[in-house]
């Protein structure tokens, strides 16, 4: 049966490490670091139970990779790759044909590049087209949700100039009433939109002020490489959706503290055809959890799957650039083994439909939510 990998991180070391050792929860996040920082990667999770809709059935491993976002950003780059060589080496091991590169670990250094150069027995993949995919897909079912449908709205995309920024607002503008392209460098928005608009179904904008480019937006998608957050409460219009593909997260979390009328998520979530089960190796009876509803998962390591499912045993979404032709491939493969998009994730955490319609009569309701009176510049454009 073919196999593949998938690596996996804690995103908050106090809360994420205590799953595995408990005694963590009472450290500072400071020791919890520097004690993960001398651990191994480890297998934490078999995954069985996967099956396409052609009947081919794969099997898989999810590895822990032993640092936070925090290590992964602050610690020397040729340590963090020697760590993720180490995963890439066990999923060797395991069997695996692919791995995928989950959460930061697809965005430190290369995105893939210099990892798959060094492992010649396995191929790689970010997951970063299926994540492309289920974000827009997951932003215009979102906006439907809201009362926004995609061919009357207003999209904005910061971040702009970005490949993968580009690719979200030439897919989106196919159907989208107006698009809005904010980014830093007008010479580059300017030749964006040039490539945008002949098929765009309305007109193109292009905005360096975040503020200015998002206060008519019902619907946006923000993809940055910024360090620090570049959307504020302050900046989003009521009722709106927004759709973080970035990390480090481009909205800051004073959001969703201080706006309960729009609707923020970080794309989608996946149902995975079959009857995926996670047992953890050597503990009968425990199922590993990231999180998710059963049978569901992030849509980067979806993507590995598919490849997977595909006999795909080849580097796939590599690097900074992710392309139409590769966003659309995905759709099809997803279409054709029956991962579908099942709902949504927000700061880590599921969102209910039933939370999703409280935003909406939040938004709809009067008096309007309080809001600063001044607007704050962010200390970070796109």
């Amino acid at each position: 049966m073919r196999k593949f990998a998938f690596i996996i991180h804690p995103l908050d070391a106090r809360r994420d490490v205590a799953r595995k050792y408990p005694f963590a929860k009472y450290l500072p996040e400071r020791t919890i670091e520097w004690f993960i920082k001398h651990r191994d990667p480890m297998v934490v999770a078999h995954v069985h139970g996967i099956c396409s809709k052609t009947s081919e059935q794969i099997e898989g491993r999810l590895i822990a990779c032993p640092l936070t976002p925090r290590q992964m950003l602050a610690l020397p780059l040729e340590f963090v790759y020697h760590r993720l060589e180490q995963c890439g080496q066990l999923a060797i091991e395991e069997g695996a044909g692919i791995l995928g590169l989950g959460a930061f670990t697809s965005v430190v250094g290369d995105g893939g590049i210099t990892l798959a150069s060094r492992l010649q027995n396995i191929a790689v993949t970010t997951g970063n087209s299926y994540t492309v995919a289920t974000a827009i897909q997951g932003a215009v079912r979102a906006g439907e949700m809201m009362g926004h449908l995609l061919g009357k709205s207003l999209v904005a995309v910061v971040g702009a100039t970005g490949s993968i920024g580009a690719t979200c607002a030439e897919i989106l503008s196919r159907q989208a009433a107006g698009i809005h392209l904010i980014g830093r460098d007008t010479t580059r928005l300017e030749k964006t939109a040039a490539r945008i608009q002949p098929g765009a179904a309305g007109p193109v904008r292009i905005f360096t002020d975040v503020a200015q480019g998002l206060k008519d937006a019902e619907i946006v998608i923000t993809v940055t490489s910024a360090v620090d957050a570049v959307i504020q409460p302050q900046h989003i219009r009521r009722g709106a959706v927004v759709c973080d593909v970035a990390r480090p997260r481009d909205v800051s979390a004073r959001v969703a503290r201080e706006r309960n009328d729009v609707l923020v998520i970080e794309g989608g979530v996946v149902q995975v055809p079959g009857s995926m089960s996670l047992p953890k190796p050597g503990k009968p009876g425990e199922q590993f959890s990231f999180g998710f509803p059963p049978g569901t998962a992030y849509a980067c390591m979806s993507e590995t799957m598919m490849l997977a499912l595909e006999g795909r045993f080849e580097n796939f979404s590599l690097g900074k650039e992710v392309t139409v032709a590769q966003v659309d491939e995905t759709v099809q493969m997803a279409d054709r083994h029956g991962f579908t998009l099942t709902g949504f994730r927000s700061f880590e955490r599921s969102v209910p439909d039933a939370e999703i319609a409280r935003i909406r009569a939040n938004a709809q309701a009067e008096p309007a939510v309080s809001l600063p009176a001044q607007t704050v510049q962010s200390a970070k454009q796109p």
